[in-house]
């Protein structure tokens, strides 16, 4: 009895410590940490976190919000994940898309950042724990592809005009084209100098990266490749510093030739709820309510964006080294990241491709890497910010555009145009629309790409062959949407000739059947009896059998197969 109650006493333990590794993944690894694991991580980390920080800022840029806002956005998501992720490769925090839909959302308005940073991850968290992580798949790659293609020429047309140095430029898409080309006569020349010199200094290490991978030359030394991959690894951040200086020295000597960052807040971002009303440039007080109804749609696509981004990344990187990921897992690191991140004035942050790359390719080993990150971060905030100030908008530009050009993937439309042409529809109706307001691209996709999918519901394909007997194929399951096509291509092809026909229904591809359905077989039942014909169903399912079964159909006629179906209706004509 003893052991008896020792054994349940066991079992109840193991149970209830999978179910909290379940929870928290750092479980199913903190056990097995080991000093090689510990270097790889930390040089992870160190690489990350000096690609985050001159991201971080520039993504502020985008949301329209101050450059301090990207830094508090970058931070808090390399602590959460560590405890509730289950990628080794994932670094949360700002992205350009994210940033995008901010900016369209709230209007370069802090609080509002802030607290739709919170309502996004209370979303994705219910989400997470509700288990809903497959709504995602309605969300089609035509409509992905079309968003992000779109998002990449707004987010990068949008950062010409700090190239340029020109002011007073709309953010309206075809306003802000429109605008840019008006002004360009009072373009800076010290930007426009100062911001193509970076571009073609991120881009030619950017391909000095790639030729590396690539390249098999051994008269190239082992220590002078690592030496050039961590330069053009780290080329943001060089490319920052090196700008930064340059402002510097012109400023020292009292020559404005730069458009800079300007004053920042200096410090930590003070832990506090974040706000639920706010108030306008005359006084006047937002509710909380008021603010929310703002956000309009925008509070449905973030949380959606944000989780299929940060989901499509993990994936990714999963497939490409050999591990597993738990989907509704990474809902809950994600949301609990921008619930908490709302409390230091974040605003909403999703996995990020770029970086989650260079984290993958440094070697790292578990997602403590990202407190080495965001430890860097902490210490950018607490004793560079005053640096910050001579750091040229030009700069961050060129950082922003040289991140979100290879988002545009011109391939893609040539793979779709060959795969199923159909597909075009909804990536042009995403891509189209994105230009005009970013979340009715997606909306609008969406929709699209619904509206295709239930006509494939509604109209399955029906392969008709003519055996004496009339032999209908059916594609697919049979649903609700497609009652009245299969009815029709009865009555056509089979009761309203002279003489009627009978049909063999070949069901072997039907695994699902509705009520709607049984009623109308039902009826095409009793017009093959009135007209003294048949109707056969061969190759049904033992799941779908039981249902037709259950339905007690009169005249229900049913074989295993179509041969067999049409052996015995042979005979049956041969009788008659």
């Amino acid at each position: 009895m003893q052991q008896c109650l020792m054994r349940r006493q066991s079992a109840r333990c193991c149970c209830s410590y999978s179910t909290l590794k379940a929870w928290f993944p750092i479980l199913s690894w903190l056990p097995k940490y080991n000093l090689k694991w510990l270097k790889m991580d930390v040089l992870a980390g160190l690489t990350v976190g000096l690609t985050t920080v001159p991201q971080a800022l520039a993504y502020a840029e985008v949301a329209g919000l101050p450059v301090q806002f990207g830094l508090y956005s970058a931070f808090v998501g390399g602590f959460i994940y560590t405890f509730l992720g289950t990628s080794k490769d994932v670094t949360l925090g700002p992205t350009a898309i994210m940033s995008l839909l901010c900016s369209s959302v709230v209007g370069g308005q802090p609080h509002r950042a802030v607290l739709l940073s919170l309502l996004c991850g209370l979303i994705q968290a219910v989400m997470a724990l509700l288990r809903l992580g497959f709504l995602l798949d309605f969300i089609s790659f035509p409509v992905i592809k079309g968003f992000t293609c779109a998002a990449a020429v707004t987010i990068g047309f949008g950062q010409v005009k700090n190239i340029l140095g020109i002011q007073g430029v709309p953010q309206q898409f075809f306003l802000e084209v429109y605008y840019t080309f008006h002004k360009i006569p009072e373009a800076r020349i010290g930007d426009v100098v100062l911001g193509l010199i970076c571009l073609a200094l991120l881009v030619t290490l950017m391909f000095m990266k790639s030729s590396l991978t690539s390249d098999s030359d051994s008269t190239c030394s082992m220590y002078a490749r690592k030496v050039v991959w961590a330069v053009a690894t780290m080329r943001n951040a060089a490319v920052v510093i090196a700008a930064s200086l340059i402002a510097f020295s012109w400023e020292a000597y009292g020559n404005h030739v730069f458009t800079i960052t300007g004053k920042t807040t200096r410090g930590l971002p003070p832990f506090r709820p974040p706000p639920t009303s706010d108030t306008t440039a005359n006084g006047t007080i937002v509710s909380f309510g008021e603010m929310v109804k703002d956000f309009g749609g925008g509070l449905a696509v973030i949380p959606f964006m944000g989780l299929l981004e940060s989901i499509a990344i993990a994936k990714a990187f999963a497939s490409q080294n050999n591990y597993r990921i738990d989907a509704n897992q990474e809902l809950l690191a994600i949301g609990v990241t921008n619930i908490m991140g709302s409390f230091v004035s974040a605003y909403p942050v999703t996995g990020s491709f770029g970086r989650t790359a260079v984290n993958s390719q440094t070697g790292v080993c578990t997602p403590a890497g990202g407190v080495v990150t965001s430890v860097i971060v902490l210490l950018s905030l607490a004793f560079l910010m005053p640096a910050f100030y001579y750091i040229p908008k030009a700069s961050l530009a060129a950082v922003i555009i040289c991140a979100v050009a290879p988002m545009v993937d011109y391939r893609v439309v040539a793979k779709m145009w060959r795969i199923r042409k159909l597909d075009l529809l909804p990536f042009f109706v995403t891509f189209l629309m994105s230009f005009w307001e970013v979340q009715y691209g997606i909306v609008g996709g969406i929709a699209v790409s619904g509206a295709l999918l239930l006509y494939s519901m509604a109209r399955p394909q029906i392969e008709v062959t003519d055996h004496g007997v009339l032999v209908m194929e059916l594609s697919s399951g049979l649903t609700f949407p497609a009652t009245e096509y299969l009815s029709h291509i009865i009555h056509t092809r089979a009761l309203q000739v002279s003489p009627p026909r009978s049909v063999v229904l070949d069901c072997s591809h039907v695994s699902l059947i509705d009520y709607t359905v049984i009623s109308e077989l039902r009826d095409l039942l009793r017009q093959f009896k009135l007209r003294e014909v048949h109707l056969i169903f061969a190759g049904l399912q033992p799941s779908i059998l039981k249902v037709l079964l259950a339905a007690d159909l009169e005249g229900f006629r049913h074989n295993h197969s179509v041969d067999e179906a049409l052996q015995v209706e042979s005979r049956n004509l041969l009788d008659d």
